[in-house]
């Protein structure tokens, strides 16, 4: 089944920018989608919820302004993510004003939901639903998802627990719809290897936390940079849900984490995650992917994109894949050949 152009034309790489919880805000997204990837953000991220009104505004009128300041290179579309949790008071409100800018994609989390389907899909948008394990995959579409994001071993945040190959394997048996990747995906040959395994995108977070339009601390930058692999930390201690996060910033909140054991006496909660401020869990304890260690430094996100496409382009060079049809890739390929 060929993608629908929404996930494919005006890209220069496949790839969605996960929405951040916290970090992830219009900036970032404008950025990404200018860059040439899906900018995505949690609709949560918007406080008060009066704010999301603004957020999609200046999201639209933002990339409206710059397609037609550039019509040879036009920005990509952006996803809402909307935490589709008992939990989650907003849900009614956030989805009406998703429905009101008729936003490109919409990407569910943490339930799926017919009813939340069905309005975007009156108005022509895109559902994408995250899942870790192929029985939530199967409910998802049966519940009228157009496509997946497979959240595989080693994500940022919340994730699951099974590898890439056999969660791709297992989905691609019987879904031949839009399939993403995510899970320690931080380098242009992750995104080919993705594509290998089967799925059609790479889903990216954590790389971007280091950028300097995302909304994280200085000193949660720098330690995506200076942390790698080994320094991420795997708990549902937090949230009620197993997730990753740096090992760092729970013991700099004065925790240990050999000593954390199954989720908090509160559990999860969006209300109060949504609330100013957020809890305690949310703003001090760092979500991280796994693949972190390819982030070495920090900058714009224009640069990281630079960096993902040139060893996108040069991993499809050395495996002998044919060059993207991009103009960037394509520029890069033939770059490259000349001075090998």
């Amino acid at each position: 089944m060929a993608l629908p152009p929404i996930l494919k034309d005006r890209l220069r790489l496949p790839v969605i920018a996960a929405p951040l919880f916290i970090i992830s805000h219009p900036a970032l997204t404008i950025a990404q989608c200018k860059a040439g990837v899906i900018g995505a953000f949690p609709a949560l991220n918007a406080r008060p919820d009066s704010a999301l009104d603004d957020w999609l505004a200046e999201i639209t009128e933002t990339l409206a302004a710059h397609d037609r300041a550039n019509p040879d290179r036009p920005s990509a579309p952006f996803a809402v993510n909307q935490i589709v949790h008992k939990t989650n008071r907003r849900l009614e409100h956030d989805l009406a004003l998703c429905v009101k800018y008729r936003v490109p994609i919409v990407i569910s989390s943490l339930g799926a939901v017919p009813e939340v389907n069905a309005a975007i899909h009156a108005y022509g948008g895109l559902v994408l639903h995250d899942v870790i394990n192929d029985r939530h995959a199967r409910s998802a579409i049966n519940k009228g998802a157009d496509g997946l994001i497979a959240v595989a071993a080693g994500a940022g945040g919340h994730a699951g627990t099974l590898s890439p190959f056999a969660l791709v394997q297992e989905i691609r048996a019987w879904f031949e719809g839009p399939l993403l990747l995510s899970g320690a995906i931080a380098t242009g040959g992750a995104i080919l290897a993705a594509e290998a395994m089967g799925a059609d995108m790479a889903y990216i977070g954590s790389p971007f936390i280091a950028t300097d339009e995302a909304r994280a601390s200085a000193d949660y930058k720098q330690m995506i940079v200076d942390s790698k692999a080994a320094d991420i930390f795997y708990t549902a201690h937090f949230t009620g849900i197993p997730g990753n996060y740096l090992r760092a910033s729970i013991l700099k909140a004065g925790l240990d984490p050999a000593a954390l054991s199954g989720m908090s006496a509160e559990g999860i909660d969006f209300a109060a995650a949504s609330a100013d401020g957020g809890a305690k869990a949310w703003r001090d304890i760092w979500g991280a992917g796994q693949g972190i260690g390819a982030v070495t430094s920090r900058g714009p996100v224009s640069t990281l994109i630079d960096r993902l496409e040139a060893e996108y382009a040069e991993a499809r060079l050395r495996l002998g894949v044919a060059p993207r049809p991009s103009s960037e890739a394509q520029a890069f390929s033939d770059k490259t050949q000349k001075t090998s």
